[in-house]
């Protein structure tokens, strides 16, 4: 999961790091790439994933998706998969362009995350934007298909900020920000381009969360507002629009389990499309989102998503849905094997090399201890240690009885 071990844990660590060390990190060589080469393959054929990210093309023909860091694209009614991207690079989140020629995603190749376009029959991908240390998350495209608004989080600026990047380059220009510890998520645009619809919270995560987490909100290009426009206490999260315009699509809870939520946006009427589909990463720190991306139909008459597994079309009238089946010839490149030879003693006796929880009996003339997770004794004047118990269980924690004629320990 190097979605994981990367820019969100570089995120977590800089922010305790000295200004130096700050410094140091925002002089990385963009182009660096990633330090592992492939050296050994996973081959292997599958019709199901998790955690799948997907898109419907423009023209409602095909569905472009990710599994274990791929890109793959199938026909809208299901077959075999083809392969779009491959490498050690984590390539995720895939969305087409309005006129269904390129595929913005994110993708670690560059030994950052970033946002990438490819063809969207495959090829060579060029690189949008070039930040070192930041995480990006689901990118959408604006209507005019000249822009691409993602989720950015700066590595000492706070939680991620909606971001817009020109396809023909820069560095990109923060569109909605707000305080260092607000995330903003998963940007749905309407067809006009004024309407930005998108997942809000305070903090990445917390123990023992206290629902609600996130609340959908939309930002008013034109006029600067920004609105809640749920309040829910199984929170709002993944916002995507119909190409009419007519309905939104959202996850939230109910219970202990998730599911989407479709508003007619005229009326406001809800009710659940698809119950239950998959968990949610509310509670923990939803490193690609709180839920995979899922797509309307160009009709506007289905939702296609993926959850159990499967891909499926999941019809917004209420019937049942149908399964888009797929076949991915998988080819997972994996880095050099690790291994290192440690000698281990295996002697009847040796030094021990770690004593916790030693305690001086009352007299001072012994001393109890912890060693290899079993409880001794010893004299302090010299002479072999001996065993407490003949238990073969953890001992932990001995503390002598006041007058040191007994020994309390956990186990």
């Amino acid at each position: 999961m190097r979605y994981l071990t990367g820019s969100h844990w570089a995120l977590s660590l800089a922010m305790l790091a000295p200004a130096a060390t700050l410094a140091q990190d925002a002089e990385l060589d963009p182009d660096r790439g990633l330090p592992l080469e492939p050296e050994r393959w996973a081959r292997f054929t599958t019709n199901e994933g998790t955690w799948i990210s997907l898109d419907v093309s423009p023209d409602g023909e095909t569905i472009v998706f990710d599994l274990l860091g791929d890109l793959y694209s199938i026909p809208a009614t299901g077959g075999d998969a083809t392969r779009l991207t491959s490498g050690m690079g984590y390539d995720m989140q895939p969305r087409f362009s309005p006129d269904g020629e390129r595929i913005a995603f994110v993708s670690d190749r560059s030994g950052d995350q970033n946002v990438w376009l490819l063809p969207s029959t495959g090829g060579e991908p060029s690189q949008l934007s070039r930040g070192t240390g930041s995480a990006f998350l689901s990118p959408e495209w604006m209507p005019d298909g000249k822009y691409v608004v993602v989720s950015r989080s700066w590595v000492v600026g706070g939680l991620e900020k909606l971001w817009l990047y020109h396809v023909d380059g820069g560095t990109g220009i923060e569109m909605l920000g707000g305080p260092r510890g607000q995330r903003m998520m998963g940007a749905a645009v309407d067809a006009e381009g004024r309407y930005v619809w998108y997942a809000q919270r305070q903090g990445t995560w917390q123990y023992n969360a206290i629902f609600p987490q996130f609340q959908l909100w939309v930002y008013d290009r034109q006029s600067g507002t920004r609105t809640p426009m749920t309040n829910r206490y199984g929170s709002g999260f993944r916002p995507a629009l119909s190409p009419d315009g007519k309905l939104l699509a959202y996850g939230s809870r109910d219970d202990a389990d998730t599911g989407i939520r479709l508003r007619d946006l005229d009326s406001g009427v809800e009710r659940w499309l698809a119950y239950p589909v998959q968990r949610d990463d509310m509670e923990s720190t939803a490193t690609i989102d709180v839920l995979p991306g899922y797509s309307f139909t160009p009709e506007s008459d289905a939702l296609v998503m993926s959850y159990g597994g499967r891909i499926w079309r999941v019809p917004v009238d209420g019937s049942d849905p149908a399964e888009i089946p797929f076949t991915v010839e998988a080819e997972i490149a994996i880095g050099p094997e690790v291994e290192f030879e440690y000698p281990i003693e295996d002697t009847p006796t040796f030094t021990v090399k770690q004593i916790r929880n030693a305690q001086p009996s009352p007299d001072g003339t012994r001393l109890v201890f912890t060693a290899l997770d079993r409880i001794y004794v010893a004299d302090l004047s010299g002479g072999e240690p001996m065993r407490l118990t003949g238990d073969e269980v953890g001992e932990f924690l001995p503390i002598w009885s006041p007058d040191g004629s007994r020994i309390a320990y956990v186990t």
